[in-house]
Formats: C-alpha cells, sequence, structure tokens
C-alpha cells in the first residue's frame, strides 16, 4: 500500500511512505465472523475516543530527517499501530491458545508466557491456554500443558522457561498437523531468529492449508540482534548482569602485578551487549565486538595498546562478544560444523585470546609477572530473571501479540519502533538484522571511553 502526503488527513505534507502489509485472516478466510471487542465488557477499561487502534493509525520505521537536502525524501516504510481493535474474529470461549518457547534461555521467557496466560484470560475471557514444551518439536512428541493464571502466577521472577526449550526439531508438516490434532487456532511463538525463520514457514503452510489458526511471532534474544524493533527483550537484563562480570574482573586486575581482566559476553553476530556493557561500565579498557575486526600483532594492534596500558595503569580490562575474532582462531574440520539451530558453531574466543596473551608476555616480558583472569559468564546471565525494565516490556510485547490475534491478524511480530508499538510482517523481521554501525556516534563514544586503537592496520 502506497500513500503520499496528498491522501494523508493530517494538516501538514508527510514524506511519501509505503504502509507494510499486514496479513489477516480474512485473506483467505473472507466468511470469518466480526464480533465486538469483549473489552467493551470490562469495568476496568475506560474506552475513550482513542482507545480502540484504527487501521490508519501507522507508526514511521525512519523519523530522522535532513530538512537541509533539496533531494526528494525516498518512499518511508510505515507499520501498523499495535493495540486493541474495536472488533475481533474470534469468539473468547472458542480460542484455543498455544505458547511455545524455542532455542536458548533469555531472560523475561517466563514473564512473556505469564503475561500472554493472564492477558488472554483476563482481557479477553479466553479458557483454553496451553504451553507446548520442548520448543517446536514439542507440537509432535509432547502433551500440551494447560496454563491458567494461578498455575503462571509467580513465573515472572523465575529464570529460564518453565514450559522447557530446544534447538532443533522443526518438523514443518508434523507442527501444522499437531497445531489441527489439537485444535489450536492461536499460535504464540517466542523466540530468537531462528525461532522467527521457522514461524514464517509455519505461517505459510497454515495459509496454505487455509486453517482458521492465527500465529504471531514475539522476539527473543539477549543479544539485541533482531532487526526493525527497537531492542529484543532480556537485552537490558543482560547488560545489567554483565556489569557484575566486568566489575570482578576490574577487581581481579588491579589487585594483581601486570594483571588483565578478560570478560567475554554474549553477541555472536553482534556487538550490542558489550557496547552497552562497556560504555555503563568505564572500567573496560578495550571492547571488541564482531562488527570491527582486530589483530594482534604489529603497530596498532591489540597486543601493543594492552602493553601500553600495562605500562600506564599497571592493569586492563578486556571485554570481548563471543563472535569476535572467530575467523582469526585455527579450526580443525570437525570444528565447522553447525549447531542443530543451523547456526556456526562459535570456538570459545576468550580462552584463545587468553593463551594468545600468555604466549605474547612469556616472549616479550619473560622475567615479569603477569596475570590474566578469564571470566565467562553467559549462563549466569542468560538464566537470570528479568529486571523490571524487561519485565515491564515483556508485559507490553505479550498484550500487543494477543490484541494482534484477537483481531484476525497474522503471520505478524509485535515490538517497539521508535518507542510505539507496532505490528510487523514476519518476513521482515526473520531476514532483517541490528548490527552495530561502527561509523556511529554510539560507537566512537566506546572509543572515546577506552581510547583504543581503530585496529585499522598501520602500512609502514
Amino acid at each position: 500500500m502506497d500513500l503520499d502526503s496528498s491522501t494523508a488527513a493530517t494538516g501538514f505534507p508527510l514524506p511519501p511512505f509505503t504502509l507494510a502489509p499486514l496479513p489477516h485472516l480474512s485473506d483467505y478466510l473472507p466468511s470469518l465472523p466480526s464480533l465486538p471487542n469483549p473489552i467493551d465488557c470490562i469495568p476496568f477499561y475506560h474506552q475513550s475516543a482513542g482507545f480502540y487502534i484504527a487501521s490508519s493509525d501507522i507508526i514511521l520505521r525512519h523519523i530522522i530527517f535532513d530538512l537541509s537536502s533539496s533531494a526528494p525524501p525516498s518512499p518511508l516504510i510505515a507499520y501498523h499501530r499495535a493495540g486493541p481493535r474495536r472488533t475481533v474474529r474470534f469468539d473468547p470461549a472458542a480460542v484455543r491458545a498455544a505458547i511455545v518457547t524455542c532455542g536458548g534461555l533469555c531472560p523475561g521467557l517466563n514473564t512473556v508466557i505469564r503475561e500472554l496466560v493472564v492477558g488472554l484470560w483476563e482481557i479477553y475471557g479466553v479458557r483454553q491456554v496451553f504451553g507446548v514444551p520442548s520448543g517446536y518439536r514439542g507440537f509432535y512428541s509432547a502433551d500440551p500443558v494447560p496454563l491458567d493464571p494461578k498455575m503462571v502466577d509467580s513465573w515472572h521472577k523465575r529464570g529460564g522457561t518453565a514450559l522447557t526449550t530446544s534447538r532443533g526439531g522443526f518438523d514443518l508438516g508434523k507442527i501444522v498437523d499437531a497445531i489441527e490434532r489439537h485444535g489450536f487456532n492461536q499460535v504464540y511463538c517466542i523466540g530468537g531468529d531462528g525461532t522467527m525463520r521457522g514461524a514464517v514457514k509455519l505461517f505459510e503452510e497454515i495459509r496454505r492449508r487455509k486453517l482458521y489458526v492465527s500465529l504471531v511471532g514475539i522476539p527473543k534474544t539477549v543479544d539485541n540482534d533482531i532487526g526493525i524493533i527497537d531492542r529484543s527483550f532480556g537485552f537490558q537484563t543482560a547488560v545489567e548482569m554483565a556489569q557484575h562480570a566486568i566489575n570482578a574482573a576490574h577487581v581481579e586486575a588491579e589487585s594483581a602485578v601486570n594483571g588483565i581482566g578478560l570478560v567475554k559476553l554474549m553477541g555472536r553476530s553482534t556487538g550490542h551487549i558489550a557496547l552497552h556493557a562497556t560504555l555503563s561500565s568505564r572500567d573496560v579498557d578495550c571492547c571488541l565486538i564482531p562488527e570491527n575486526d582486530f589483530y594482534l600483532e604489529g603497530k596498532g594492534g591489540l597486543l601493543e595498546f594492552l602493553d601500553q596500558r600495562l605500562k600506564k595503569n599497571g592493569h586492563a580490562v578486556l571485554v570481548v562478544a563471543e563472535g569476535a575474532g572467530q575467523d582469526m582462531i585455527p579450526r580443525t574440520e570437525a570444528q565447522k560444523e553447525k549447531d542443530e539451530s543451523g547456526n556456526p558453531v562459535f570456538l570459545d574466543v576468550g580462552a584463545w585470546l587468553k593463551a594468545e596473551l600468555k604466549g605474547w608476555w612469556e616472549r616479550e616480558h619473560p622475567e615479569e609477572l603477569f596475570t590474566v583472569k578469564y571470566i565467562d559468564p553467559t549462563y549466569m546471565i542468560r538464566a537470570v530473571p528479568a529486571n523490571a525494565t524487561d519485565n515491564l516490556y515483556c508485559t507490553l510485547l505479550a498484550h500487543s501479540a494477543i490484541h494482534g490475534v484477537m483481531a484476525g491478524y497474522t503471520g505478524f511480530v509485535s515490538g517497539p519502533i521508535n518507542g510505539i508499538y507496532g505490528y510487523i510482517p514476519l518476513e521482515e523481521v526473520a531476514a532483517a538484522k541490528n548490527l552495530v554501525d561502527i561509523k556511529d556516534h554510539k560507537w566512537a563514544w566506546v572509543r572515546s571511553v577506552t581510547n583504543q586503537p581503530d585496529f585499522v592496520r598501520i602500512r609502514d
């Protein structure tokens, strides 16, 4: 859908924009009933004039413009705004909702599950909500678990996922057959980029079979590598918890002669956790992320920088994202495999760096004391309960998803775009990546805090 300023009744000109199509069950089931929203009967809500979201309510993906530019702006992307609609396409008494968590652990998983259950029960009066154990494979290999508000009441205080999870096990035919067999007509898929790619295939197969099933993805990854949305849940908790590891590394480094505290943080393809933890800590001397290549030896290299920092301060703290430097670590053929989710198996960059640092010091300073303390807090960080900010975020994500599904939308992801919650087509989210822009002001801020080199090789 293409709109321009002439069709937008705003009173002021808007740049041309394209409204991303939002799939709806009526696209292939035109005779679906349209029912009044049950929220009308709930005394806790006071429906003002703007309470219900209309199809004309949109969010622009890009909101920064250069007014000095004489060139016409290229068409912008817009998305439908999330929230309750005036009418729904499901009778709450006939809803059978399924909730599944896939992939690795992340702070906030149990909060999302809890809020989906409570939201369906208390807002829409749904009484048949089920948890699917063991990830995608649980659809066809395990019995669904009935969920109710009393059962999930304290789940938001727990880490991990009460439903259990797994990687892999995605069998498209078996999963959709199981959805039909169990009579599920709403499916909530919570997971990272691999889960979202699987959800795209599920949505397409459900649409091909013309099933009365609405499917939504709720993006989860501590790495914050899912694109389009502002951030994924669990990220802020991860940054907060990373501070404990950095503080410990700093104490260890300061307490030793020529001490280095080395901390490996999560971030397979992106360095958001390492970046934000570095900025939050201010005790970090060097931050290594996948988006910015580095090298060890020679002018402008990591070893030269650390040598200078040790001579100046007597200690240093080094933070590295798990995906950094992977092309520098020697691999055997067996180590080129992929995991059950299809991701490349990453080698331990922290252990490799520790060995390289020790070897360097023995070569260059054989008679001097030197200590490297390596801390890997990965499983401590991702297994903790969500903090207050992520708990609130998880609640808003869950409720946004419920409103969209009850309205009949399907094949979408709920998430904040420039601070406003919207509905994004699954295909877009599954394909998008949120990488650290090393030309951005934030990365320059990191370098100004650490004074680390840019690792651009200096030619003699």
